[in-house]
C-alpha cells in the first residue's frame, strides 16, 4: 500500500496529488502496482551496516508482532482454559482498543508538539459516512480472519487464507477487464493447487473444519476488496492512514453492537466465568495492542524495504509461523500436508516476483511517444 510509516508527512503529500481515475485506483489496488504520483524522495544515505541493522530490526519486529498476534488471538478465540465462545466480542474489543489508542496518541501529539508525529483526530460524521463502505469490508475482513482462526489450527491458518492473490487477479478481470500474464496465472494455479491439497490433507487427518475453511476463503476475498476500497477512501481522510484507521475502527465498534445483541454474545459474556479476571482483560487488551501495532510495523517494513520485499517477508513469516505452530501444538503432519504449504507459499512468492519483474519491465520500456521523439531526433 505504499510507504505509510510516517502518516503525518504522507497527509501533506497526498493532499497535493491530483485525483486519480477510478479505473487507475482499482488497477493499483488489485495488481499491486505503485502509484505513479507517489513520493519518490529517497532515504538519506546511511552506512551499509546501519541500514542492514535497521532493516533486520524492522523485519524482526514485524515477524514478532504478526506471529504473536496470531497465537494470542488463537488463545482468545479457542482456548480450552478460557472457553470463551464470543469471537465477535473479541474482535469488537480489539477495534475499541485501537480507537482509544489512536485518540490517545492524537491527544498526546497535540499536548506535546514535536515529540510525536501523529495527526489530529476528531470525529466528523460526514467523513465517517464516506468511510462506511470500506468499514463494512474491513469488518468482514477482521471478523472472517478471527472466525477462520477459531475453527482451524494455526498451522493450517495460512493455507485457509491463501486465496487473496487469486481474488486479486479475478477481481482485476471482472472490474477492469484487466488480463493477467501467463506466468502470473501459473503461480495462481500453484496457490489453488496448494490450497486444494491442504484441504484434502486436513480432511485425511480428521482435522478439517469446512466452516473455518469457508471463513478463510471469505477473509481472502475481503482482504482483496479492502485494498480496493482503501485506495478509494483515502482522499476522504486527507490521505492519512492513521485517520483512516481511526474512522474504520469507530465505525466498526458501532456496527458490531447490533451483531453482539443479535448473536447473543453479550448474554454469553454475562455468564463467562472469568469476566472479572484481570488476566483475561490483560490478554484481551494485549491482543488489541498487537492489532494496533501490526498496522504500524507493516508500514515500517515497507518504508525500510519495499512493497515487494514486504510481501516476500510476509511469505517467509507465514512459513516460520506454520513450523512454530506444528512444534508448539506437537502436531504430526504428513509429507503431502507440508507439500501443500510449500505450494501455497512458493506460489505466493513466485507471484510477487513475477509482478515485480513485469512492473520493472513496463517502467524500463519507452513509451510510443518517446520512441517517436527519438526517431525524429527531438
Amino acid at each position: 500500500m505504499g510507504d505509510w510509516g510516517t502518516p503525518g508527512r504522507q497527509t501533506g503529500v497526498l493532499q497535493r496529488r491530483a485525483p486519480l481515475k477510478r479505473s487507475r485506483i482499482l488497477h493499483m489496488a488489485l495488481m499491486g502496482a505503485p502509484d505513479p504520483s507517489s513520493d519518490t524522495e529517497a532515504m538519506e544515505e546511511k552506512p551499509f551496516l546501519l541500514r542492514a541493522l535497521q532493516i533486520t530490526l524492522v523485519v524482526f519486529l514485524y515477524w514478532v508482532t504478526s506471529i504473536s498476534m496470531v497465537f494470542l488471538n488463537k488463545y482468545l478465540l479457542d482456548s480450552p482454559s478460557l472457553q470463551l465462545d464470543t469471537p465477535i466480542f473479541v474482535t469488537f474489543y480489539q477495534c475499541l482498543v485501537t480507537t482509544l489508542l489512536c485518540k490517545g496518541l492524537s491527544t498526546l501529539a497535540a499536548c506535546c508538539p514535536g515529540t510525536l508525529d501523529f495527526p489530529s483526530l476528531r470525529l466528523d460524521l460526514r467523513v465517517a459516512r464516506s468511510v462506511l463502505p470500506l468499514s463494512v469490508v474491513f469488518i468482514g475482513m477482521i471478523t472472517f480472519n478471527n472466525l477462520c482462526l477459531k475453527y482451524v489450527g494455526v498451522a493450517f491458518y495460512n493455507v485457509g487464507r491463501s486465496l487473496t492473490t487469486v481474488f486479486n487477479v479475478l477481481l482485476s478481470y471482472l472490474l477492469l477487464k484487466q488480463t493477467t500474464s501467463f506466468y502470473a496465472l501459473l503461480t495462481c494455479s500453484v496457490i489453488i493447487g496448494g490450497f486444494r491439497l491442504g484441504v484434502d490433507q486436513e480432511g485425511a487427518e480428521g482435522t478439517l473444519s469446512w466452516t473455518g475453511t469457508l471463513f478463510g476463503v471469505l477473509a481472502s476475498l475481503c482482504v482483496s476488496l479492502n485494498a480496493i476500497y482503501t485506495k478509494k477512501v483515502l482522499p476522504a481522510v486527507d490521505g492519512s492512514i492513521w485517520r483512516l484507521t481511526f474512522y474504520n475502527n469507530v465505525n466498526a465498534c458501532i456496527l458490531f453492537l447490533p451483531l453482539l445483541l443479535l448473536l447473543g454474545e453479550l448474554q454469553a459474556l454475562s455468564h463467562f466465568a472469568q469476566l472479572g479476571s484481570a488476566h483475561f482483560w490483560g490478554v484481551m487488551t494485549l491482543g488489541g495492542l498487537f492489532g494496533f501495532a501490526i498496522g504500524y510495523v507493516t508500514g515500517l517494513q515497507i518504508k525500510f524495504t519495499s512493497p515487494l520485499t514486504h510481501n516476500v517477508s510476509g511469505t517467509a513469516k507465514a512459513c516460520a509461523q506454520t513450523v512454530l505452530a506444528v512444534l508448539y501444538y506437537e502436531e504430526a503432519k504428513s509429507v503431502l500436508w507440508w507439500t501443500s504449504n510449500m505450494m501455497v507459499l512458493g506460489g505466493s512468492s513466485a507471484y510477487t516476483w513475477v509482478r515485480g519483474w513485469e512492473m520493472k519491465k513496463v517502467q524500463e520500456e519507452p513509451s510510443p511517444k518517446e520512441d517517436e521523439k527519438s526517431s525524429m531526433g527531438v
